[in-house]
């Protein structure tokens, strides 16, 4: 497909506009659904526990709970090359089904052993979906249009996650129907549905910009226009290996990698140990449970509100410091103050920032890359840094340091240091490069599309 230039008009600018709420509208909330059905999966392990699973398959024993917690964990980088080949709408399908199938399964579990084979199996069919996700995306959009558009999808699932707590409860009540404890219908009813919403996602997933069915051609031709004069890769170029070791050797792709490892940490620890932190604070299981829900109605507002800063401003690296020094303070709180009304602040500070953090990375690091081949690959490196972060909180947050977790929470700190320590390097040579750029002449400019500059 061939993708023409234009002079920009208002005429121009009212149709970007129309077309961009009509892929939004097509994108975004059946995205922003699965993924939260991918993150109430996930995490929904920790309100299981507390509703009797930890009881029947005696996960207090020794490190059983965090050995549950951390083998959901599997690299995700052969997805994520193999996408253009397989389809978008064939892989993500697959693994929602897949995945809802396995989550059912786990309300069967007879023992801790056999749950944590399906934890195996969750992480193996989810694995591939997020980086997916998030490669899409990024295809159909400006650089500057990103963020705020993973935010939406983001804070969909942070808002269902927030609630999922007082649904999944709601589920407990079932306790004793069919012989099956009140944990186990937890699994069954959330695994059923993350099924039927599969099926359902086949008729209308989209796929990348050149490949979509919903679009006329001159509305695809309109999409592929402004994503080739903001940075000169609608088209998509081929995967070879000598590109992949290419890809592989650029340290930024490692230092995006590491940040994003070191924001998940957080984000991952208050997801699968938040009911654990507030139950110690004095409450019993229904109002801890309920009081599960407002952080993250919080974390939603502002992770939606740095993200339309960040792209209003076109810059990413500021408002991830402060996110950063969010989740730094809320960690403190948590930690070290005695007061629980302290504390459960704490929890709101540290789930808003490290939330924000994970799409204003996504952005960062997708807004520096030019070629679908490289946009593929960091994609899938950076998302499978953030399972090792997963791997990292569910071991770090260990069951003889509960409830207050205090040795969890300075390695969590330290990660925000680390997080820092990279933001800066990187948003000083990523400016340095800048300069270089507009001492040459326009044409010059990257060696790869005119007139790049990289987000800082």
């Amino acid at each position: 497909m061939c993708v023409a230039s234009s002079t920009p008009t208002s005429r121009g600018t009212s149709a970007d506009r129309f077309h961009s709420r009509r892929v939004d509208l097509r994108l975004l909330p059946l995205l922003g659904l699965l993924y939260a059905l991918a993150l109430i999966d996930r995490t929904n392990l920790a309100i299981a526990r507390v509703t009797g699973m930890d009881h029947d398959l005696k996960l207090s024993v020794g490190a059983r709970y965090s050995i549950v917690s951390c083998i959901y964990f599997v690299p995700e980088l052969p997805s994520n090359v193999a996408l253009r080949k397989v389809g978008a709408r064939n892989l993500l399908t697959f693994c929602v089904i897949a995945w809802g199938a396995v989550q059912l399964g786990m309300g069967f579990a007879p023992t801790w052993g056999v749950l944590a084979v399906c934890r195996v199996l969750l992480g193996a069919f989810e694995a591939g979906f997020f980086p997916a996700l998030v490669f899409i995306i990024t295809t159909w959009y400006k650089r500057h249009e990103v963020q705020t558009r993973l935010a939406t999808m983001y804070m969909t699932s942070i808002l269902a996650g927030g609630f999922s707590a007082i649904f999944a409860y709601a589920l407990s009540l079932l306790a004793g129907k069919s012989g099956l404890n009140g944990w186990s219908w937890i699994f069954i009813i959330e695994g059923a549905v993350t099924v039927l919403f599969g099926l359902i996602a086949w008729g209308y997933l989209p796929d990348f910009p050149d490949r979509n069915d919903f679009l006329s051609a001159e509305q695809t031709a309109l999409v592929l226009r402004r994503v080739e004069q903001d940075r000169g890769d609608a088209l998509p170029d081929t995967l070879t290996r000598e590109k992949l070791v290419l890809h592989l050797m650029d340290w930024k792709l490692w230092s995006y990698a590491i940040m994003y490892l070191c924001a998940t940490v957080p984000a991952y620890a208050i997801g699968f140990f938040i009911t654990s932190i507030i139950s110690s604070m004095g409450w019993g299981i229904e109002m801890t449970l309920l009081l599960c829900a407002p952080p993250y109605i919080f974390a939603a507002l502002s992770v939606l509100f740095f993200a339309w800063l960040s792209d209003k401003y076109q810059t990413r690296a500021v408002f991830l410091a402060v996110q950063t020094l969010m989740t730094i303070l809320g960690l403190a709180l948590t930690g070290y103050v005695r007061a629980p009304g302290w504390r459960y602040a704490g929890i709101f500070l540290a789930n808003a920032g490290s939330a924000g953090d994970i799409p204003g990375l996504l952005a960062y690091s997708s807004n520096n890359i030019l070629s679908h081949s490289k946009r593929a690959v960091t994609t899938a490196v950076v998302v499978s840094f953030g399972g090792i972060g997963g791997v990292v909180a569910t071991t770090i947050f260990r069951q003889q340091d509960a409830p207050r977790y205090l040795p969890g929470i300075v390695a969590t700190i330290c990660c925000q240091v680390v997080l820092l320590m990279l933001l800066g390097t990187m948003s000083l040579h990523l400016w340095r490069q800048n300069a270089k750029i507009l001492k040459q002449s326009p044409a010059a400019s990257t060696g790869v599309h005119p007139g790049f500059l990289y987000t800082l």
